[in-house]
């Protein structure tokens, strides 16, 4: 029988959602403005997709968090990388209140270009305490790769 810890699942959904919730207010407002006046790139997907992916992919962070915390807060390697995994979290939110917030698409490049190299650094904390958790965070990291592009390129567009 698997016994599920709800305290640490609790926190380990709670965490992404709330650094999209974060990120979600910075973007709601800029949004129909701002952003929609930017010359975006022909890969830009439609608004609503955004939508759609990000909820996934915080849940998916949730899992891989849970499953990393679950091999035990008294090891170190597992207080490195749950720590490591907030500071991520931070960076994430960082960029939507940089990018949209600020409105400062360079800015926003350098912020989601460290939020990559974190979630590398994080992905192989993680293969280390639990192969599957650092394999779950390999389509936030291909997201993320992918709007590093349309990062940059709404900046070369509109510089």
């Amino acid at each position: 029988m698997i016994k599920i810890d709800l305290e640490k699942l609790s926190i380990s959904m709670l965490a992404p959602f709330g650094a999209g919730i974060i990120g979600a207010a910075a973007t709601a407002r800029r949004l129909p403005v701002w952003y929609d006046s930017l010359n975006k790139p022909f890969f830009n997907p439609p608004n609503n997709i955004f939508g759609i992916v990000w909820p996934i992919l915080y849940l998916i962070m949730g899992v891989s968090l849970y499953l990393v915390w679950l091999k035990g807060w008294d090891k170190r390697e597992v207080r490195t990388a749950v720590t490591l995994f907030f500071v991520h979290l931070m960076v994430n939110s960082l960029w939507s209140l940089v990018f949209f917030g600020l409105r400062n698409p360079l800015l926003g490049l350098f912020t989601i270009l460290a939020l990559l190299i974190l979630i590398v650094v994080l992905m192989m904390k993680f293969y280390k305490i639990e192969k599957v958790a650092s394999w779950l965070l390999m389509p936030y990291l291909l997201w993320v790769i992918f709007a590093s592009f349309l990062n940059f390129s709404i900046w070369y567009l509109n510089r």
